[in-house]
């Protein structure tokens, strides 16, 4: 069964990379959050009452950890699609934002016809919609401001926060080399460029490796509370491959941290969509 236990490997991690961004055609984060019939701009530092700057490492791995710069100023690259879609999120300090509003979906930007003349030039595409921030909106977790911001879900199964990114320098990036380990990536430094994972053009597998490297280190690896990824997976082979309750823990990993969610950070956003991904991808391959 050796076979069947790297197939269904394969099937849950396609699976959930399905959900998070491949069918989007996306790499960063889309705002999606919407709020008080908003989209809040602040949105890029975390939905759903998530803070992304503060998604510590545990105590003994937290050395790893990237460091919130409250001046780092991003924008996205990659963005959502449909008709009136929010534009790719962004941060930056209080200085530059000192407040942010909303993506104002309903905005119709091309009026050639208008005085002076407008387009829809915030993204490749747009339809309608545009920024915003006449006025400071509230995310749900609160913020008006952008400010530390920079750590949303990049890579094709969203790689988030300051440990992940943070662990993704010391073992594969910039601060690996400095510190004299082997360095897959040794100038790429991704706590000052989380970006890159989605701009570089010299390594467009980046989202992919950061993928992978989440899975192997924080999917394949968990064990809490009695459950253990590993042994869930054979027990989930060895029983027939039929028990979905192996799929609904590994998108509750994936998409909020834990098996048995909801776990501090609500329910799984599209569980149903993830399963059927997984028995998808597990047909296909079998």
């Amino acid at each position: 069964s050796g076979h069947k236990y790297g197939f269904a490997n394969i099937a849950a991690f396609i699976g959930q990379s399905m959900k998070e961004t491949i069918q989007y055609d996306a790499c960063d984060e889309n705002s999606w959050d919407y709020f008080n019939m908003e989209y809040p701009l602040s949105n890029a530092c975390g939905q759903l009452e998530q803070s992304y700057q503060d998604y510590h490492c545990p105590d003994h791995e937290r050395h790893m950890e990237c460091e919130v710069d409250p001046k780092m100023s991003i924008k996205g690259v990659t963005h959502a699609k449909w008709y009136g879609a929010p534009g790719p999120l962004f941060c930056g300090p209080k200085s530059e934002y000192p407040h942010t509003g909303i993506w104002d979906y309903t905005y119709n930007c091309n009026n050639p016809w208008a005085e002076p003349p407008e387009y829809c030039l915030e993204y490749e595409g747009q339809k309608a919609g545009r920024y915003d921030n006449s006025r400071p909106v509230a995310n749900r977790n609160g913020r008006t401001d952008v400010e530390g911001c920079c750590w949303w879900g990049r890579g094709v199964i969203q790689t988030t926060g300051i440990c992940n990114f943070g662990k993704l320098n010391y073992f594969l990036g910039k601060r690996a080399k400095d510190e004299g380990r082997d360095s897959r990536y040794p100038k790429i430094d991704f706590c000052k460029d989380p970006e890159v994972i989605c701009s570089s053009e010299e390594h467009k597998e980046l989202k992919w490796i950061a993928g992978m490297f989440y899975w192997i280190e924080s999917v394949q690896s968990y064990n809490e509370r009695g459950w253990n990824y590993m042994d869930e997976l054979h027990n989930f082979v060895d029983g027939g491959m039929a028990d979905h309750s192996f799929i609904d823990a590994v998108s509750g990993i994936v998409n909020r941290g834990c098996h048995d969610p909801p776990c501090g950070t609500g329910p799984v956003d599209g569980a149903h969509e993830r399963a059927g991904n997984f028995n998808k991808v597990l047909s296909a391959l079998l």
